[in-house]
């Protein structure tokens, strides 16, 4: 099967054990995690799965967190913030090393899903917006549309404090390169001709100015930045079935 292959059967999510294949710098305080998922079924672009930690003494903790990565195969990519005070995420991005191994359970999701064709599938065109951190599964679903010669139909939006907090910024680039068109808005820090200042919904409405063509949107990332996204989606004339939101607290 090629990578762009639609996983259209349901799959029963189950425990399986993970090994950590490379570890790498995605942010100042992010990693970007490449594991080896022994019987992992694959996954549509979007999905999450839950990550449980097992210490010497038994106790246990576990997290969801979104997939960056797709389609069938037992590599599976994640994109990790430590979020302090949380006992997973400073772990996870602190000690973790190649070769560790831990528990995953997946694939899970089918709501926040796209698929180029049968079910979950649009013909239209797709808003992605992505809150910090919350741009990962967005990145699943463009690198989807990429592959399946969509580009053309998707864009996507990032907010992030500065240039060098965005995940993904290769493969983003790369997306724009493509035909898929991509704004960034920075809250903190902007580099020269850009503004700064966090998404207004008078912002917002600059960004995505085509309510009628748009068939779907996505946003994910932190509760508060999802449900004022969605809220001024809605205010600005988005149908609600047509939002698809997932959010995020502490890990």
């Amino acid at each position: 099967m090629d990578r762009g292959a639609v996983l259209v059967t349901r799959i029963r999510p189950q425990w399986l054990a993970a090994t950590v294949a490379e570890v790498l710098p995605e942010t100042a305080t992010a990693r970007r995690l490449l594991l080896d998922v022994p019987g992992w079924p694959g996954n549509d672009a979007g999905s999450h799965l839950d990550i449980r930690l097992t210490a010497p003494d038994g106790y246990q903790a576990s997290r969801s967190y979104s997939i960056a990565s797709y389609g069938p195969g037992e590599r599976v990519v994640l994109a990790v913030d430590e979020i302090p005070p949380g006992e997973v995420s400073p772990f996870l991005t602190r000690e973790l090393r190649a070769g560790d191994m831990f528990e995953v359970h997946g694939p899970l999701g089918a709501y926040f899903v796209w698929r180029p064709h049968g079910f979950g599938s649009t013909t239209g065109r797709v808003q992605l917006i992505g809150g910090g951190s919350g741009i990962v599964p967005l990145v699943a679903i463009a690198q989807a549309a990429a592959d399946a010669g969509r580009t053309a139909d998707f864009r996507m939006l990032s907010s992030v404090r500065r240039s060098s907090d965005q995940f993904f910024a290769a493969e983003l680039a790369a997306f724009a390169d493509a035909g898929l068109r991509v704004d960034t808005v920075y809250t903190r820090e902007a580099p020269d001709g850009h503004p700064v200042g966090r998404l207004t919904r008078e912002r917002l409405a600059e960004l995505v100015p085509d309510i009628p063509e748009l068939e779907r949107t996505y946003v994910c990332g932190p509760t508060p930045f999802v449900e004022a996204v969605a809220g001024w989606l809605v205010e600005l004339g988005h149908q609600p079935g047509t939002i698809r939101t997932e959010r995020f607290g502490g890990a």
